[in-house]
């Protein structure tokens, strides 16, 4: 099998890449834009191996899009703006690729009667409160910040192509990712980052805003089986059974990386902050025999002992080494 990976430099496209050249022989192609969260020292070890190529794309190039996936059999797409914070900031670079650039890509899929999944979020399904049940994949929908509802504009375009044209799909909406080659942007890596450096750490208002955790390589295994035994046309829902108020992860962390609370720096809350995230994957562990596998203390402390043995990797990250990167590796060649 050959496989177009979208976004494949990106926290969790690279370790999907790297979980499936480590399980399998297939050929991977890694179609991405190196936009700021687009890192290829995170795959610079497979460079050498004859299974796996880059190409620097956008997904909202047609005519790029178009060639990359004509000779291949199935299109995973990561590719997406995905940080809350910057949605908020400015709305029109994540429309323009989590929806122009999604349609380009099934207008492609279409032409060329190819197999797409698609890997969605979910906050495309707003919050929950306290006593909620958790989402399934037939809660509605109710996206609540940009970031979301680009998303969820991106899941109805794959439903409607599968409808009205036929295209072969499925998709997946996970819960919040964590592990190694995490971007030093998002919660456990910034905090893991500044605790490292002596720095104190940002919680958003009170602190309870509840998330559920899945570490990136059940997320990769739980892809990889919905490939082989998804029914197309369907959604699954991946969830790593770890609800953590933020408050209570940054206090794990504090005690993991042997801090005091005195860390702990209080800041105004984001505009229209989810209060509560939870994912029911019943559905994926009844049909697929999916479930996650690592516990989510266990996860944190192996992501703690990575950041600690990679602080190159970090602060290449902060300073913005790494975007030099594809210029010496590719183009001076």
């Amino acid at each position: 099998m050959k496989l177009l990976i979208t976004g494949g430099a990106g926290f969790i496209g690279s370790n999907f890449i790297r979980y499936w050249l480590e399980h399998y022989q297939d050929e991977i192609i890694n179609f991405d834009a190196l936009t700021y969260a687009g890192n290829l020292e995170n795959l610079k070890e497979f460079e050498t191996d004859l299974r796996y190529s880059f190409v620097k794309g956008d997904i909202c190039d047609r005519e790029a899009v178009f060639e990359a996936v004509k000779n291949i059999d199935v299109v995973v797409h990561f590719a997406a703006e995905s940080h809350v914070d910057r949605s908020i900031m400015d709305p029109s670079a994540f429309i323009k690729t989590n929806v122009l650039g999604m349609q380009t890509v099934l207008d492609a899929v279409k032409e060329y009667k190819k197999r797409i999944h698609h890997i969605s979020t979910d906050e495309v399904f707003g919050a929950l409160k306290p006593d909620d049940a958790p989402f399934t994949e037939k809660t509605p929908y109710d996206p609540r910040s940009p970031y979301s509802a680009s998303k969820a504009a991106s899941d109805h375009l794959v439903r409607a192509y599968y409808h009205t044209y036929g295209i072969e799909m499925t998709i997946s909406n996970c819960s919040n990712n964590y592990g190694p080659y995490m971007f030093p942007e998002k919660i456990i890596p910034l905090f893991i980052s500044n605790l490292m450096e002596g720095k104190k750490v940002p919680v958003y208002g009170d602190g309870q805003q509840v998330r559920d955790w899945i570490h990136v390589l059940d997320h990769a295994r739980g892809i990889d089986m919905i490939l082989k035994h998804g029914r197309i046309g369907e959604t699954y829902c991946l969830g790593g059974d770890a609800e953590m108020a933020n408050l209570d992860l940054t206090k794990s962390l504090l005690k993991l990386m042997d801090k005091d609370e005195s860390y702990i720096e209080y800041v105004t809350d984001r505009p229209g902050h989810d209060r509560r995230y939870a994912i029911d994957f019943s559905k994926a562990k009844n049909e697929l025999g999916w479930e996650p596998q690592i516990k989510f203390e266990e996860g944190l402390k192996e992501m703690i002992e990575w950041y600690r043995e990679n602080q190159e990797w970090v602060s290449r990250c902060k300073s913005g080494e790494y975007q030099e990167y594809y210029e010496k590796q590719y183009v001076s060649r």
